[in-house]
């Protein structure tokens, strides 16, 4: 029987597929966070985020309006030139739909577009992005007649630096601040756009959003923590913290007492909509106060005032990392295996930060690396399991035996993370949960490397055949090709050997449960190393089939050896975790 059409031009699309992702995730790439001075109305929201979308090579990735605060965050993501170009046509739809004459909102704010920061993602630089940024302020003064100030890693000044100094007086403020020789804007007129009010345009880390609710509609406690927690604290007072006289430098000016917590801004509100107070924050350096830690110096200072946290909010998108140390760092707390799904550390994350208290919490939608995950695509990981047999039985001749060696590896070291997570919640093994949780967490990294293999197996296959696509008429076009071949087919022999390289090394985990882990799990450990060791002689078959196709024949030489050595230790390692097994089940 033919093949159709379709069958025939399948192994094509998928290295099209693969090709196309490759040249993308090589590419610089920014995100930008306009700030807009309307969250009551979609419709005018609506157009201003078609702009953003009508720009090709840009990708939108959220909206996140607020009614009490009155402000949309939008986030959008893609190479430079379009984001910039994206950026200014929102800015100039703002501008022409929103009138800051009737803007009334609980969030600082001095313009229609308030901020719009631009945060480098991938091969670029914060000098490079900041460059950008000065682009797009040049253009959104001259074009648009708004002021525009530099802030953050864009700021011309150091005392720009800080986005709350540079919105200081905010847009009732602007009159007198543009008449300020002092606060001359970096770009566009001096003199005051009613309509539009200023803008601040920047270069910045990724910065998280965050807030927290409170059982209270106090503004002036929630601000007491918020003064407790953040960076910049609480002017220094002499005995009551609230009435007493302010302590000052030899210059003056008022000393402060430091808050809690590095790299964080915060101040507190009351949002009309939730009818409770928040305290709002920006967390700048997540490396130095991640959302957690945060998230408990709020609740240890609300606890000391009789308040009590009931959830929180986050602002726009958050990185993965951060939703996974959240995840992490509650299991510890309750003295539970951290070594869990990646789906099950979100879920804790979002229960114990109360992120659903206010409405649904979608990790597909507010976390950036979801979002962006079209890029990244792994079709067979992220396929059903029938989908992914029925793929595998097709006339395609990929995937083929080496995904399905690296499957059959995942499957291996997560019966292993099984007996791991088990025996760390065994009733009288409490002394031991972080033993078994380190293994746990050891078992779900394997895991993880190994499901990267098995659509990467596939790519390679792919890779190889669209070497052999490549022209050959010239000279100079078979030479090109030659190498282009040698470089597919040495590629396709290191991706098994990888397979091979973490399969093996699963056993550890699998002998360590045989010996150590929950007795009542043990023929799962054994199981695990029957899968380990099927894993790495499969693998060891793609290495062979692809290896005579190589010119390399010393590198030829030595991953074979090298596979066959794999091999010999996979068997003798299965052989000692299945002695353990046998002997124990036979009891």
């Amino acid at each position: 029987m033919n093949s159709l059409p379709w069958q025939k031009a399948l192994i094509s699309f998928r290295y099209d597929v693969k090709l196309k992702t490759q040249q993308l995730m090589s590419k610089q790439l920014i995100e930008c966070v306009p700030n807009f001075s309307d969250g009551l109305n979609p419709e005018v929201i609506k157009k201003i985020t078609d702009e953003i979308q009508k720009v090709k090579g840009v990708k939108l990735l959220d909206v996140d309006p607020g009614k009490a605060t009155n402000r949309t965050v939008v986030t959008f993501v893609g190479e430079p030139q379009p984001v910039i170009e994206a950026a200014y046509l929102a800015i100039k739809k703002a501008g022409e739909l929103i009138d800051m004459t009737q803007h009334q909102g609980e969030h600082p704010r001095m313009g229609a577009t308030d901020v719009c920061p631009l945060i480098p993602i991938a091969n670029i630089t914060m000098d490079e992005t900041a460059k950008y940024a000065h682009k797009l302020a040049k253009r959104v003064g001259a074009d648009l007649n708004i002021p525009v100030y530099m802030y953050e890693s864009a700021a011309t000044r150091p005392e720009r630096r800080n986005l709350a100094t540079v919105r200081s007086g905010e847009y009732e403020g602007l009159p007198q601040k543009l008449k300020d020789p002092n606060w001359k804007p970096d770009y566009g007129p001096t003199q005051f756009n009613e309509r539009s009010g200023a803008t601040a345009i920047g270069a910045r880390d990724f910065l998280i959003a965050y807030n927290i609710n409170l059982n209270t509609t106090s503004v002036r406690r929630a601000n007491s923590v918020a003064f407790d927690v953040r960076e910049n604290g609480r002017v220094k007072r002499i005995g009551n913290k609230v009435t007493g006289a302010i302590v000052k430098n030899r210059k003056g000016n008022p000393k402060r007492v430091p808050g809690a917590c590095k790299g964080v801004k915060a101040i507190g509100w009351f949002i009309e909509e939730y009818g409770v107070a928040q305290i709002s924050m920006n967390l700048t350096n997540i490396r130095v106060t991640p959302l957690h830690v945060a998230f408990e110096a709020c609740r240890k200072s609300a606890n000391k005032r009789g308040l009590r946290i009931t959830g929180s909010e986050l602002v726009g998108l958050v990185p993965l990392e951060v939703m996974l140390d959240t995840g992490k760092y509650f299991l510890k707390q309750q003295k539970r295996s951290i070594g869990v799904s990646e789906g099950e550390l979100i879920k804790i994350a979002v229960k114990s930060l109360g992120l659903d208290e206010l409405g649904d919490f979608d990790p597909r939608k507010k976390i950036i690396e979801y979002q962006l995950e079209d890029i990244t695509d792994r079709p067979l990981v992220h396929s059903t399991l029938k989908g992914f047999a029925d793929e595998t039985a097709s006339e395609s001749p990929a995937p083929g035996g080496g995904s399905i060696a690296a499957y059959v590896g995942v499957l291996g070291v997560s019966l292993g993370t099984m007996v791991a997570n088990l025996s760390a919640h065994k009733r009288g093994w409490d002394d031991r949960w972080e033993e078994f949780s380190d293994w746990a967490a050891k078992g779900q990294q394997q895991k993880d490397q190994l499901l990267k293999l098995v659509d990467e197996d596939t790519n390679a296959f792919n890779g190889i055949m669209e070497a052999f696509r490549l022209p050959k008429s010239s000279k100079a076009e078979k030479e090109s090709r030659t190498a282009a071949i040698e470089a597919a087919t040495r590629r396709a022999i290191e991706i098994p050997l990888a397979v091979m390289k973490q399969s093996l090394a699963s056993f550890e985990l699998m002998e360590a449960m045989a010996k150590s882990g929950n007795p009542n799990s043990i023929s799962d450990a054994g199981v695990g190393a029957l899968c380990a060791r099927a894993a790495v002689h499969g693998a060891y078959l793609n290495v062979k089939i692809n290896v005579g196709g190589l010119k390399d024949k010393a590198f030829a030489k030595k991953v074979v050896k090298d596979g066959l050595a794999m091999t010999k230790r996979a068997d003798k390692l299965e052989k000692e975790v299945l002695k353990v097994v046998h002997k124990a089940v036979q009891q």
